[in-house]
C-alpha cells in the first residue's frame, strides 16, 4: 500500500475480504527506498489526494516494465491534479479527463447521474461478475480515453455509454446538463494494461466506489470487482469470483429500464390484471344465481 500522499485507509469491506483471502498488507513510501522490495506481490494506490513525484514516477515505470503487478484506484482529486501519476496511463496511451462523468443515459446511472452504472467487458476480472448479473457502480468518476495507438496492451473493463460526457466544473459544478466546455465520451472508468516482461496495471478510475455506501449499493460487487483484479494481479486466479454476502446490504441496483418495466406491472398491468379477474368471478356468479331463479 504506497503511502506518502493522502492516500485514504481502506474501507472496512474491502478489508475484511482481504483478509479473507489470506493477503497480507504493507505500507510501503517510496521516499525511503532504492527500489520496490522484491517479495511485493503487487502494489496498491488508493485514493492518493496529492500527486506522486517524478522520481516515484519512475520507479513504478520501471517495477511494472519489469514484471511488476500495479493496481491503482484513483478518482478525480479536489484540489490540483495527478499529472505524474496520470502520467503512467499516458505511457501506454490512456488520456485521462479532465472533471468528472456524469451519464445522459438512464440505463446508465443509479440514483444520480455521477453514480454510474457502466458496461462490463469479458475479462477475467469482469466474467464472474457478468455470469451473475452484478452490476457495479463507479461514482465521481475520471473518464479515460484509450487512443488507437494504445494497440493490444490495453483492455477496457468498464464504459460509459456514448451519451456520458465529463464535467470539466469537477466537484463545483451546479448542474447535470451538458454545457459548452464539458468533453464528449465515450469513456472507458477501469482499464487493465499488459507490460513489459508479464508486468500489469490495473486501474480504476474512481476512487470512490469502494465506499461501504457505494459498495452496498451495489450488494458488494464493487468489492468484488476490486478483490477479482488485485487476485489476478498477484495471480490468484482461482479466487477471482463472486463472493459470499453480507447480510447488511439492503440494496438493490437495476438499470432504468428495468425499473420503468416493474413500474408499469406493479402500477398498471397486475392491478387492471386482478380487476379483469374480480369482475369476471363476480359477472359468473351472478349468472348462475340468475339460472337458478
Amino acid at each position: 500500500m504506497l503511502e506518502g500522499h493522502g492516500e485514504q485507509e481502506l474501507p472496512a469491506s474491502f478489508s475484511e475480504q482481504i483478509e479473507k483471502e489470506n493477503i497480507e498488507t504493507n505500507t510501503l513510501s517510496l521516499l525511503t527506498v532504492d527500489e520496490i522490495p522484491e517479495d511485493a506481490d503487487c502494489v496498491m494506490i488508493y485514493e492518493p489526494s496529492s500527486d506522486i513525484s517524478e522520481e516515484e514516477k519512475e520507479m513504478l515505470a520501471d517495477y511494472t516494465k519489469n514484471g511488476g503487478k500495479l493496481l491503482v484506484i484513483a478518482g478525480p482529486v479536489q484540489d490540483g491534479e495527478l499529472t505524474n501519476l496520470n502520467s503512467l496511463l499516458a505511457d501506454y496511451g490512456v488520456e485521462t479527463c479532465e472533471g468528472i462523468v456524469v451519464e445522459g443515459n438512464r440505463e446508465y446511472y443509479t440514483v444520480q447521474p455521477h453514480i454510474l452504472l457502466p458496461d462490463m467487458i469479458s475479462s477475467d476480472i469482469t466474467d464472474p461478475l457478468i455470469e451473475e448479473h452484478y452490476y457495479p457502480n463507479m461514482p465521481i468518476s475520471q473518464g479515460l480515453i484509450v487512443s488507437e495507438n494504445a494497440g493490444d496492451n490495453v483492455t477496457e473493463l468498464l464504459t460509459t455509454s456514448d451519451q456520458a460526457f465529463s464535467k470539466v466544473a469537477g466537484y463545483d459544478l451546479q448542474t447535470y446538463e451538458k454545457e459548452d466546455g464539458d468533453i464528449d465520451s465515450p469513456f472507458a472508468l477501469a482499464v487493465s494494461i499488459a507490460c513489459d516482461n508479464d508486468g500489469q496495471i490495473v486501474w480504476f478510475s474512481s476512487a470512490a466506489f469502494l465506499d461501504d455506501m457505494y459498495n452496498a449499493l451495489s450488494s458488494g460487487s464493487n468489492s468484488d470487482l476490486a478483490m477479482n483484479a488485485l487476485s489476478s494481479l498477484i495471480g490468484e486466479t482461482e479466487a477471482m469470483a463472486i463472493r459470499s454476502k453480507s447480510l447488511n446490504y439492503n440494496y438493490l441496483s437495476i438499470s432504468g429500464s428495468t425499473a420503468s418495466l416493474l413500474k408499469v406491472l406493479m402500477i398498471g398491468v397486475f392491478p387492471i390484471g386482478y380487476l379483469c379477474v374480480g369482475v369476471y368471478v363476480i359477472l359468473k356468479r351472478r349468472k348462475k344465481q340468475n339460472e337458478a331463479g
